[in-house]
């Protein structure tokens, strides 16, 4: 403290006129008339420093957006012409396993998810009537048979009766150009011949009758062990059990659906072309199909189905523009004998591109080759 200030000094408060003195000492230049220190120079403004950030950010943005770009076509180079595409997604026909008659369901062989092979067994019916009727049938045929061998030695008692008949017959015939037989004798023996052979004719008869009643019942056995066989549900083709429609016990009537299954011998996948573009395409022109799961895969196809009639567009199309907008279904299918034992990597829904030439002489680009091992 200085000697020459009072007590009073210390406590007097700085005023304004003071204040150029504090600012110059703490080297910060003072705002005009505000006894405020003013900012360094070297700190920018907020706004400005926020403009700053979203320039970059929208740099940053613009690179990452021409880099994508860059391996984009790098990974999907323009089509060359005569090539057109469109989404889909894969499919396979689904196949209803139904039942033929009405029963109650036994035993269920399958479940969902599971590939079966072409006739391997998925369920069978109650069938315990059927078999019954079927011993009933069996025990009929056993009886026809044994008519028809009691009537075929009824057959062979008529013939000796008819050969017996004639040889009498012709013994009186002789006696009486001899003069030792009368008249009466060989009409009674010819009498007896033709009952002989009436009842030849008639045992021959019985016979033919036995034979039919044998037939009848021999497919009555036949019918049994048909609808027993087509109690026993069977998948027709190989492929997935995508759903289980029915359990155990339960009864179902004639056509009720017990499975719905996947024919993974018939792939295809269905895309929406424009008129200009599907005007072009012809039935059996080569095709790809590339799935999204598989980017790298080019699957070999074939056009199986090109649709007649446009969708997505209003019934009557009176101007160009409005035909431009028409839409055809396109269906390209697999090959089976490409699909064939490759059940267990065939996924119905899975999305992705079909690839298709509409010109017979464009050639395929490296990555849409496809190969015999795909």
């Amino acid at each position: 403290m200085n000697e020459n200030s009072s007590p009073d000094d210390t406590k007097r408060p700085v005023t304004i006129e003071h204040a150029p003195a504090l600012v110059a000492n703490a080297n910060v230049p003072a705002q005009s008339g505000a006894g405020l220190p003013a900012l360094p120079s070297t700190i920018q403004p907020p706004s400005r420093r926020r403009w700053l950030r979203v320039a970059l950010a929208l740099v940053v943005l613009a690179v990452g957006a021409g880099a994508s770009y860059y391996w984009w076509q790098r990974l999907h180079p323009p089509l060359p012409p005569g090539i057109a595409f469109g989404n889909g997604r894969l499919e396979a026909d689904e196949i209803n396993i139904d039942t033929k008659y009405a029963g109650r369901i036994a035993e269920m062989l399958a479940d969902e998810g599971d590939l079966v092979a072409a006739d391997q067994v998925v369920a069978r019916m109650d069938t315990r009537d059927l078999a019954a009727s079927l011993k009933k049938s069996e025990a009929q045929v056993s009886q026809a048979r044994r008519a028809v061998d009691e009537a075929n030695a009824n057959v062979t008692q008529q013939k000796t009766q008819v050969l017996l008949a004639q040889q009498e017959f012709d013994r009186a015939t002789a006696l009486l150009k001899k003069g030792f037989q009368t008249q009466e004798v060989v009409d009674q023996r010819q009498q007896q011949l033709n009952g002989a052979i009436a009842g030849l004719e008639a045992a021959t008869a019985r016979v033919t009758e036995s034979q039919h009643a044998l037939e009848a019942a021999t497919h009555d056995v036949e019918l049994y062990n048909v609808e027993i066989a087509d109690n026993t549900l069977v998948a027709p083709h190989e492929g997935r059990i995508q759903y289980r429609i029915a359990n155990i016990g339960e009864v179902l009537p004639a056509g009720g659906k017990v499975f719905a299954m996947l024919d993974t011998s018939y792939v295809y996948m269905d895309v929406y072309l424009p008129t200009e573009t599907a005007g072009k395409v012809r039935f059996g022109a080569d095709a790809r199909i590339v799935l999204d799961a598989y980017p790298k895969v080019a699957i070999p196809a074939k056009v199986s189905f090109i649709a007649s009639q446009a969708q997505f567009t209003p019934k009557i199309v009176e101007t160009q523009s409005e035909r431009d907008k028409l839409m055809f279904r396109i269906r390209v299918r697999i090959d089976p004998e490409r699909l064939r034992g490759r059940a267990d990597i065939v996924r119905s829904g899975l999305p992705g591109v079909t690839y298709v030439l509409t010109d017979p002489a464009a050639t395929w680009p490296a990555s849409l080759q496809g190969t015999s091992g795909q």
